[in-house]
């Protein structure tokens, strides 16, 4: 899909109303949109008495739009919300406004300034696909679908509380109303769910009585004598908190625990040495994606992570050394390569340039043969700053663990003999650390140790570049490498790998390695650990025992969107990831393949 196939034509009216030209109707009523917002979706859903007492709450939205309904609902949530209470939200767009075309749109109500200024100011890109927004100030989070309405739901792993059903009338845009998607409504609701609509057309009235739900007509607001609103009869099943433990404190544990804390869980650390003593101790990484031409499966998985990966960066304080990193060449077919990468409907305008000799050139500082790929949302980040922020406050018991048991309230957690814990639920994050801890299982899939060491040196400041090697800021100077030796588990510093990194950074930036004293250089070596198809792991292995693991070289990029992914499918909240790309990373992939 092309920026013009998604685009909605907006066009404005006499009056200041935002025109949708693809569907030919307004988005609200000046005068009374938000009115009528209230009316119809909000107090439609009982709200805000249907989330009383509740840890979490869901709201499902068809049609997006300005972002008009959602602003609302922060408004009352952040006026009302239950204590610790944390709200998730999903809505789905087929054709996305701009930030600055919803910023003019909702400015027409002051009263929802501060939810309105949160809103555009996380608003994502609108590529096609699944976008993490970020509202700490309302402890919500909203999950954006950009597609169509049917895609978007069966992706979906959520399941709503509240359904805002808001897209343009069924004679204008059938597909939002669909049998097809109400199946969906009804497979995505909870027990006890309600349904608002402004729509009160025979269709639609049928399509949800079919599907078990309570059916009203409600008086209407304004010119509209009429709504809707609907109810699943079924009582709500009680809220569970589970006990967690997550073993390894890299940017594996320490997203698992910073998703998980925003979920209002306390989970238990443990770690063998200290936090980022594995692959996370070096003292700056790259965060790119994983370039993929053909498989548009992990182009999108990659291109979502970096997304989620450079927000909450952005985030972090003392995290972001530098943005934009230059991938250069390393064989001929690159630069076709590049181009067709570039043109990916998945990344936003501008996030993927090919660049020539001379711009590559430009930025690195000294004469290239090369053009490159200039990513954009790419970065080098400080991974002392994320750990330090991400488990701050956390309880971390320095321990090994050995060996893990089913209990019957869960799981036994042991370092040799001795009993550490005994949890409902257990997260392995270690790296290759978590290999010995899944010995015996045949339905997981292997993971692999490759040997990795980097040099760093007191220097001038670098723009990030990577080419299979790589070169990246540090806060005073230079890191480069690194090594990469499969089923090498040794993390001595070895002189001859210090000459290959050496070699590898003369042959590829000359003028920099000239600069490099080699006798003041330090280094470092981790294992990272891999798969046979280089894909992460990241879900359950058994009930109650899950992994985010595998994540070789992109640690960086696709822990902190993984990491979301694990809290969610610990807590039963909706994840992040469509269901697609969620089973590309299923740890059990290999036996679900075979099914």
């Amino acid at each position: 899909m092309t920026t013009e196939d998604a685009s909605p034509l907006l066009t404005w009216t006499d009056e200041g109303e935002p025109r949708s030209g693809r569907f030919g109707d307004v988005y609200f009523s000046r005068d009374d949109g938000l009115a009528e917002t209230r009316a119809v979706f909000l107090n439609g859903c009982g709200l805000p008495d249907a989330w009383g007492g509740r840890h979490r709450f869901t709201v499902a939205e068809l049609g997006f739009g300005t972002g008009l309904n959602i602003a609302a609902l922060l408004t009352l949530w952040q006026a009302h919300r239950p204590e610790g209470g944390r709200l998730h939200v999903f809505s789905i767009e087929g054709f996305p406004l701009t930030a600055d075309e919803a910023r003019r749109a909702l400015s027409n109500w002051p009263e929802l300034a501060e939810a309105a200024e949160a809103l555009t100011n996380a608003w994502p890109s609108g590529t096609p696909g699944f976008h993490r927004l970020e509202l700490p100030g309302f402890n919500a989070v909203l999950d954006l679908a950009v597609g169509d309405a049917e895609w978007a739901l069966k992706e979906w792993s959520g399941q709503a509380d509240a359904w805002f059903l808001d897209g343009f009338s069924p004679a204008l845009n059938p597909g939002m109303w669909s049998p097809e998607v109400m199946d969906q409504i009804a497979a995505h609701s909870t027990a006890g769910a309600r349904v608002a609509t402004f729509t009160v057309a025979g269709a639609v009235r049928r399509g949800l009585a079919e599907r078990g739900f309570i059916v009203e007509k409600m008086p209407g607001h304004g010119r509209k004598r009429e709504r809707l609103e609907a109810r699943l009869p079924t009582p709500l099943a009680p809220e569970i908190t589970p006990t967690v433990a997550v073993i390894g404190a890299g940017i594996a544990g320490a997203s698992v625990v910073r998703a998980l804390t925003a979920a209002g869980i306390a989970p238990v650390v443990f770690e063998a040495d200290s936090p980022g003593a594995g692959g996370s101790g070096f003292p700056s990484g790259l965060v790119t994606p994983r370039l993929d031409a053909g498989d548009t499966g992990i182009a999108a998985l990659y291109a979502q992570a970096l997304e989620r990966a450079r927000d909450l960066y952005r985030g972090t304080p003392g995290a972001v050394l530098a943005e934009g990193v230059l991938q250069l060449p390393q064989a001929d077919r690159d630069a076709a390569r590049y181009a067709k990468i570039a043109a990916q409907p998945i990344w936003p305008t501008g996030a993927m340039t090919v660049i020539s000799p001379d711009e590559a050139a430009d930025r690195i500082g000294a004469p290239t043969s090369t053009g490159g790929l200039l990513m954009s949302g790419a970065c080098a980040v400080k991974p002392a700053a994320i750990l330090s922020d991400w488990l701050s406050g956390v309880r971390i018991i320095k321990a090994a663990v050995t060996r893990i048991e089913p209990s019957e309230a869960g799981w036994r957690l042991f370092s040799d003999d001795d009993l550490l814990a005994e949890v409902e639920a257990v997260v392995l994050t270690a790296g290759w650390g978590s290999a010995h801890l899944l010995e015996g299982r045949d339905d997981t899939p292997r993971l692999s140790p490759v040997r990795g060491q980097a040099n760093w040196i007191s220097g001038p400041a670098f723009s990030p570049i990577a080419w299979g090697g790589y070169a990246a800021p540090t806060e005073d100077g230079l890191l480069f490498g690194a090594t990469h030796d499969r089923g090498d588990t040794s993390t001595g510093v070895r002189d001859a790998d210090t000459l290959r990194n050496l070699t590898t950074l003369k042959q590829r930036l000359p003028q920099l390695a000239a600069s490099v004293q080699a006798d003041v250089l330090q280094a470092r070596a981790a294992i990272r650990a891999t798969t046979a198809d280089r894909l992460p792991i990241a879900g359950a292995l058994t009930p109650g025992l899950f992994i985010l693991g595998g994540l070789g070289s992109r640690g960086l990029s696709a822990a902190p969107l993984l990491g979301e992914h694990i809290a969610a499918t610990i807590t039963g909240a909706p994840s992040p990831l469509p269901q697609s790309l969620a089973t590309r990373i299923n740890p059990l992939r290999v036996t679900v393949a075979s099914m």
